[in-house]
Parts: structure tokens; sequence; C-alpha cells
């Protein structure tokens, strides 16, 4: 089921277009990465999927809703922190949760204190906001999302702030939220971070979807290999399967593989393709690190 989907969404500032025609789709119960640099348009885009900017142009479809009234409704099922949490500094985690839940008709009096525990805040007792580091207050406003038990949360930079193990346990929640069914958007600029938490991606550039691909497919164009280039490719797997035990590779076109396993042994493998008596023409290591996938996504857009 298709919990948001959003039609040539558009939006400019001061003659300025922040948000371009972007479409996207996401799917009940993933974790939808939001990847771009800062000034991209990522938290452009959440604040016009909240309902905290309007669009000039373009449409949204919220859990099947999609006219002024029925978003303004769907969208009581959303949880978000866009930006700067909002908080009273003067209050504790507490205090700002109890208001919270007040301001937004949750009967249960003992959902601030499980959400605080949820979010790693349950200890910080009389402490007040004001003197929360980053971290603190990116759980803080994190718990603001989740005491009302959305079922689709927009997180803006989330991780930004947070110690290691801190990073660890935010991922640790949103995989837990995302095996409760909770859908999560999730935005970022360092696609390292994400890499461990979505399992969908979009790279967002000037206001532009680049590209949008899964978890599999990112770590299958990230994976290292051994690209090589041969005058006869059924040959050649039938070759690497039997002479070597190779099975995880892929066949690129008529003339190249892509092998994953022995890259350290490419004199090996030409040698035994050499022995079936395949031609190898070249037979060189390939593949990017997430950050040169990210480069050169987007410098491969402002070409």
């Amino acid at each position: 089921m298709d919990v948001l989907t959003t039609t040539d969404l558009t939006k400019s500032y001061n003659g300025q277009t922040v948000v371009d025609r972007v479409n996207i789709t996401i799917t009940a119960g993933e974790i939808f990465g939001l990847i771009g640099e800062n000034g991209a348009g990522k938290t452009t885009l959440m604040r016009l999927i909240t309902g905290l900017s309007r669009p000039d142009s373009g449409q949204i479809n919220l859990f099947s809703a999609s006219t002024p009234s029925e978003l303004a409704q769907a969208r009581r099922r959303l949880g978000s922190v866009i930006e700067t949490p909002a908080v009273y500094p003067n209050l504790t985690a507490l205090q700002n949760l109890e208001c919270h839940r007040l301001q937004c008709g949750v009967t249960d009096k003992r959902a601030s204190g499980r959400v605080l525990e949820q979010v790693g805040l349950a200890d910080t007792g009389k402490k007040k906001a004001h003197a929360f580091s980053l971290g603190m207050k990116q759980r803080l406003g994190l718990a603001l999302a989740l005491v009302t038990r959305p079922d689709f949360v927009i997180l803006d930079e989330p991780i930004n702030g947070l110690d290691p193990i801190g990073v660890i346990e935010m991922r640790d929640l949103m995989h837990n939220l995302s095996s409760q069914g909770v859908t999560v958007l999730i935005s970022s600029h360092i696609l390292a971070e994400l890499s461990q938490v979505a399992t969908r991606y979009a790279i967002i550039h000037r206001g532009r979807i680049l590209t949008t691909l899964t978890q599999a497919q990112l770590h299958e164009q990230c994976s290292r290999a051994l690209a090589i280039t041969v005058d006869d490719t059924a040959a050649a797997v039938v070759s690497l399967e039997t002479r070597l035990g190779i099975r995880h590779y892929k066949v690129v076109d008529a003339q190249q593989i892509r092998v994953y396993e022995q890259l350290d042994n490419p004199v090996g493998v030409a040698t035994a393709l050499a022995q079936a008596g395949i031609q190898v023409t070249r037979i060189v290591e390939v593949g990017d690190t997430l950050e040169d996938f990210f480069l050169a996504t987007i410098q491969g857009a402002t070409k």
C-alpha cells in the first residue's frame, strides 16, 4: 500500500525553485532515505508533505487523501521533526511531552514515559531542555513525534549531533518502528549513515530527484568487482563456475562480466579463462564507495 505519492511537486522562494517537479512514492512500513547535500531541497520537501508549506504546483496523495480537507485529516497520522525540534527550553523532557500529549488529545497518561524510555531520555529527570546537548534535543524531538503513535514519521537529519552509540540506537529505533508497520521518511546529507537504516533511497539535488533505488541496488552499485572483458561471456561463465567455483557474478553485456569474488586473484581468474580458450582483453577492479556513488550521481546531473 502506498502511504505517500507526490506528483510534479514544485515550490519556489524568491524566484528560485527549491523543489522541482518531485515524484516519489513511499510504501507502508519502509524506511525511505532522502539523501542530498545541504540546500538540496530535503527540508522544503518535508515541509510540503507535512503541510508546513504549500506547493506552487503538483499534488500530494497521503493515505489516499488528496484534497486540502482530506490531507488535513490524513496529516493527523503523521509525526515529524522538521529542522530544529520545537521544545519549551525551561521545561523538562517529561513536561515537554506532557504538554504535547495534551495538545494532541492523547488520553493515555503513560504515553510520555513510554516514549521517553523508547528514545533513551527516561533518566533526564529535572534537567531542563535548554541544558540538553544537540543529540539529546534530537531525541526529544523524536519523542514529540512519536507520542501520538503515528503511522508515518518524517525526520529531518535526526542523526545530526548524535555520538556513535546514539547513531546505533537511532538506527535500532528506526528498524523497530518499521517492524511495527510504521513508515519512516528520513533525510541526511551523508549516504553512509542512511545506508545503515534505509530500505530505499532517493538522491535529491537542486530540488530534483536524480535517482531512486533500493538498498540492494545501492549495494550492488557500490560493490567491488573484477570487470572482465572477454570474447564469449557464455563460455566464460561456465569456466568461472566449473574451474574456480565462482557463483557471485553478473553478466553486464555480451562482452563484460563482473565477478564479486577472488578480487585478490585477478591473474588466477584470467589464467583460468585463458586455459579454457577464452580471450581476455581486459580485467580491472571496479566499484564505488557510497560517497563515490553519491558524488558521481550529482556530478553527472550537472554536466
